[in-house]
Order: structure tokens, then C-alpha cells, then sequence
């Protein structure tokens, strides 16, 4: 196909090999059948035999690390062998084939971008209402990781890259992506696995997101934050 640019794929993952298999499957899938140059990065924090079989299964590289995903993340790009790099975290869903709208905005100038927040599955008026919130914060602050950030690989470097921290790792990164060039939104391409919305409450688990947002405006460390965030960056704060 034209205008095809090859990709980069880089997925932190924690303890998550079921949607990790399935995202994989899907990418492996995609790839083949429109032949795109696709190279899969995985970055296990967790250290998994079976998340090491599954990237085997599909010719994605395995890379051991320790529970923060910005180390994670910039991790993966020192591996990375092409000019586009494409963050997924490794329970994004795709929808459709996203892959040449990523080629297409690189290709017209952009040095990013990411894709509008949208939760897999069945809509209720909670996850409507909070698509449309999270719209109107992605206009006037920062998208966030589980949106799919796409990125120049020469511009990723001019800017940083990740924050080494376990949270608000793209926050720096992306406003300074914005500085050098356009960094642009996709519509359609990814959804976001509305699990823990569902299990920690709607609104609970959405208030939580931006009391921690706040303190991260407000200038607490990123680190002290991850002890109030879960069991994966409180142990990036711990490393074994």
C-alpha cells in the first residue's frame, strides 16, 4: 500500500497478558494483511514467562523492566527501529485499522499525535458523558497515554521523551511536542478498556484521575503521587 511509513509499537504491560495477547493477535493480524512494516515492542515490568510466550507467539520483542512506565516507555525506544513510534498501553483496543491514519498525519506534516479517548464496549450514559469531558481536557490540556500516542522518532528525541516516572510521564513530553510542530487527533482508531471504571465506580475512579492531576499541577512529585495511584506505582517506587 501507499504511503505506508514503518512503525514502531511500543507497549508497557504489567500484569496484563489477556489483553496483551489480543492486542498483539490484532496488530499481528493487521500488519500481514495490508503488509505494513510493523515492529512490536513489549516492556513486561513484571518479569512473565507467559508474557514472554505471548510476544514470542507473535514476533514481538520481549524487554524485562521494573514497574514505572516512563522508564518503560523510554525503554522501548531505545529499541525502536523506525521513524514512527506508536505507545499503546496493553489493554487498548483497536477499532478498525488504524494504522494508515498514523502514516497519513506523520506523512502531512505532523510530529505526533494521538487518538480521541473512546471506552470499548457497550455505552452507557456515564462513559458518553465522560468521553465528552475527557474531549474538552485533551483541547485545553494533555492526552494521556491510554489515547495511543504517536510520535516522529527524531522528534520524540528533540523533546525528552518520557518522563522516568511512574505517572504524568507523557504530560512534559507532550507539551513540548506541541511547541516544535502540530500534534494532532484521530477520531477513530483506539478504545480504552472501561474495567476499571466499571470496578472502581464511574465517578469515583474519574475524581480520583483528577485530584491526582491536580496535585501533579500543584507541583507534587510524580513519585509521592504513585503511592496513592495502585499496587503497580507503588512499586515502581520500590523496585525489587
Amino acid at each position: 500500500m501507499r504511503n505506508q511509513v514503518p512503525i514502531s509499537a511500543i507497549i508497557p504491560c504489567w500484569q496484563d497478558e489477556a489483553p496483551l495477547g489480543q492486542l498483539l493477535a490484532r496488530l499481528h493480524r493487521l500488519a500481514e494483511s495490508t503488509q505494513q512494516v510493523l515492529q512490536l515492542i513489549v516492556i513486561d515490568a513484571a518479569g512473565s514467562q507467559r508474557c514472554r510466550e505471548i510476544c514470542l507467539q507473535y514476533g514481538a520483542l520481549w524487554l524485562p523492566a521494573y514497574p514505572c512506565r516512563g522508564e518503560q516507555m523510554r525503554l522501548g525506544a531505545e529499541h525502536a527501529q523506525h521513524s514512527i513510534l506508536w505507545f499503546l498501553h496493553a489493554d487498548a483496543q483497536l477499532l478498525g485499522n488504524p494504522l494508515p491514519a498514523v502514516c497519513a498525519a506523520i506523512g502531512e506534516g505532523a510530529v505526533g499525535g494521538y487518538f480521541a479517548f473512546r471506552f470499548a464496549g457497550a455505552a452507557c450514559w456515564q462513559s458518553r458523558l465522560l468521553e465528552k469531558l475527557i474531549a474538552w481536557r485533551n483541547r485545553f490540556g494533555v492526552p494521556y497515554g491510554d489515547q495511543g500516542l504517536f510520535i516522529k522518532a527524531s522528534a520524540y528525541q528533540l523533546c525528552g521523551q518520557h518522563s522516568p516516572w511512574p505517572l504524568f510521564e507523557e504530560v512534559e513530553l507532550v507539551r513540548r511536542l506541541r511547541k516544535v510542530g502540530r500534534f494532532v487527533r484521530i477520531e477513530k482508531g483506539i478504545q480504552v478498556d472501561p474495567r476499571r471504571w466499571q470496578r472502581d465506580g464511574w465517578w469515583r475512579r474519574s475524581m480520583r484521575n483528577r485530584l491526582l492531576a491536580l496535585g501533579y499541577s500543584a507541583g507534587l512529585s510524580p513519585d509521592r503521587l504513585a503511592g496513592l495511584y495502585g499496587p503497580r506505582s507503588a512499586a515502581a517506587r520500590n523496585p525489587k
